[in-house]
C-alpha cells in the first residue's frame, strides 16, 4: 500500500516540530536559521543553535517565528523546506501539510502558512490548517465532543497560551507574555543586579534547566563564566539551585495569578466543570520540576501535567493524521469563510 506523504508541522516559537506519517517519525529541531550576508543559508535548526551567541559578524542567526506566528515568510519557507527533507528525504510531489496555529488569526496570519508552502520547492501541496487547543486536547485525550469545560495551559517559549474548550469549540482562548525565554532573561536580570554579573541567555537556560526545582532547591551549584559589569572584565561566579529557583519562582508565581483571575472570569457552569476536572499543563517550560505544584497551590485547581510537554501539539496532529474521524477539526481558508 503506498503511503502518501502526509505532515504534521508545528512551528513552535522555540522549536519546530514534524511528524512524516510515511516514515512515522517526530523530529524536532530549534527555530533557527543562520543566514551568511543576509541571503546565504548556512545553517537551520539545531545547527544554526549550536552557531547562536558564537557567530562572526556577517553571520546572523535569526528566529523567523515569534509568539508561535510566522514573522519573516522569506525565512521560515528556507528553513521548513530544509528540515522536512531531513525529516523524510523524499517529500515528494503533492504533499499534504497539517499546520497548528494559533487562535484568532487575521486573514493574513493564515495566509502566511500558505505562502510558505506554495513558494518552496513543493509541488502542488495541500494546506490544512487545525487550531493549536485542539491539538493539544486530542493529544491530551479530552474528549471533546463531551467536554462541558476543559482547560488547557500551555507554558511555551514566549508566552502563554490559556484556552477553554467546551461543546466541541474553544469558548475562550487569551495569551500572557510570560514563557521560557522570559524566564532566562529574568535569570540574566537578576544575576546582572544582585552579583554584577552578564551572561547570555543560553547560558541562562542551561542553569534553568539544571538548577531550578520548585518543590525542593537542589543542594548543587553550577561555575559559570560572564562580565563584570562594573570593570568590564571576565567574571567567574558560581551560582547556586536555591538562587535559580527563587528567581524562576517568582516569575511563576505572577503567570499562576494572571491564570488564577483567567479563570475567575469565565462562566460559573463551565468554571465548575474546569475545577472537577483539573487545569491541564502542557508546553517545553512544563518541564520544570515542581512547576505543576507552584500553579496549583496559587491557583487553587488540580494540575495535571502532560508527559508530553512541548511535544504535546504534534502529538495532536499525529493523532489527526492516522484518524480519518479526526480530520473533521483540520480546516482551509475557504473552510472558516
Amino acid at each position: 500500500m503506498l503511503i502518501k506523504n502526509v505532515f504534521g508541522v508545528d512551528l513552535g516559537t522555540s522549536a519546530v516540530k514534524i511528524y512524516s506519517l510515511r516514515k512515522n517519525r517526530l523530529m524536532a529541531e530549534k527555530d533557527m536559521i543562520a543566514l551568511r550576508n543576509g541571503t546565504q543559508v548556512i545553517a537551520v535548526g539545531n545547527d544554526a543553535f549550536e552557531m547562536f551567541e558564537k557567530n562572526p559578524p556577517n553571520v546572523v542567526i535569526d528566529r523567523p517565528i515569534v509568539n508561535g506566528k510566522i514573522a519573516d515568510v522569506d525565512e521560515v519557507e528556507m528553513m521548513l523546506r530544509l528540515l522536512l527533507k531531513r525529516t523524510d528525504k523524499h517529500v515528494g510531489r503533492k504533499p499534504i501539510i497539517y499546520f497548528s496555529v494559533p487562535v484568532n488569526m487575521s486573514e493574513i496570519e493564515k495566509r502566511a502558512y500558505y505562502a510558505i508552502c506554495y513558494n518552496s520547492s513543493f509541488q502542488s501541496p495541500k494546506i490544512f490548517l487545525v487550531d493549536r487547543p485542539i491539538c493539544d486536547a486530542l493529544a491530551l485525550g479530552i474528549p471533546l465532543s463531551r467536554t462541558r469545560g476543559s482547560m488547557i495551559l500551555s507554558i511555551g517559549a514566549q508566552s502563554t497560551k490559556m484556552s477553554v474548550l467546551s461543546n466541541e469549540q474553544i469558548m475562550i482562548s487569551n495569551s500572557i507574555p510570560v514563557g521560557g525565554q522570559q524566564l532566562n532573561e529574568a535569570i540574566c536580570e537578576d544575576l546582572r543586579r544582585t552579583q554584577n554579573l552578564l551572561i547570555g541567555t543560553r547560558t541562562a537556560r542551561r542553569l534553568k534547566a539544571v538548577l531550578t526545582n520548585l518543590d525542593r532547591p537542589r543542594d548543587e551549584a553550577r561555575k559559570v563564566f560572564g562580565i563584570d559589569t562594573l570593570s568590564g572584565l571576565p567574571k567567574e561566579a558560581v551560582i547556586s539551585s536555591a538562587l535559580i529557583s527563587r528567581i524562576v519562582e517568582r516569575e511563576v508565581v505572577k503567570e499562576a495569578e494572571t491564570v488564577r483571575s483567567f479563570l475567575e472570569r469565565i462562566p460559573p457552569q463551565v468554571g465548575r466543570s474546569v475545577r472537577e476536572e483539573g487545569i491541564f499543563l502542557t508546553g517545553g517550560t512544563a518541564r520544570i520540576p515542581g512547576i505543576d505544584r507552584c500553579l496549583s497551590k496559587i491557583i487553587g485547581c488540580k494540575i495535571n501535567l502532560s508527559g508530553n510537554y512541548e511535544l504535546c501539539t504534534v502529538k495532536g496532529l499525529e493523532e489527526i493524521i492516522k484518524h480519518k474521524e479526526l480530520r473533521k477539526w483540520a480546516y482551509t481558508i475557504k473552510d472558516k469563510k
